[in-house]
């Protein structure tokens, strides 16, 4: 079984599109509703850098329990870059909390290094030019 809800959240004038995917049980409303606001909360702030947001649920045991809830967060940037989150708790809450709280911190860390690493080029050096001679200012140049 696979349930998907998709929905764009505006945040202050910026969309992010994201998308929940639960597998092995039914997606609630209560689950969704708390999904929507702990990314919200935790990577709203940052709605101007990223394109789309996945989460996938998922109960990999299914009844036997244990340790098996899954939420895998898949973070699309818009330089095109992407972050991905997995954390596997008992309880699947527990998994989304943390899961949401670490994107936060790897997404402020793509976004510092996009911009203390910039590609944009140079300005061209100015030239000036020598008085007198050319070639003076080399020490023993061959005429």
């Amino acid at each position: 079984m696979c349930e998907t809800y998709s929905e764009a959240i505006n945040h202050k004038e910026n969309i992010m599109r994201l998308t929940i995917q639960a597998t092995g049980f039914q997606l609630t409303q209560a689950l969704r509703t708390h999904t929507e606001l702990r990314v919200g909360t935790a990577l709203g702030w940052a709605s101007e850098h990223i394109r789309q947001l996945h989460v996938f649920l998922s109960d990999i045991n299914g009844p036997r329990g244990g340790v098996d809830k899954r939420c895998r967060l898949q973070v699309v940037m818009d330089s095109g870059r992407e972050v991905i989150i997995e954390d596997l708790e008992a309880d699947l809450y527990v998994a989304i909390n943390r899961a949401t709280d670490r994107a936060d911190r790897a997404v402020v860390r793509k976004i510092q290094r996009s911009r203390a690493f910039s590609h944009q080029r140079p300005a061209p050096m100015e030239v000036t030019e020598f008085p007198g001679d050319p070639d003076a200012h080399c020490a023993g140049s061959i005429r």
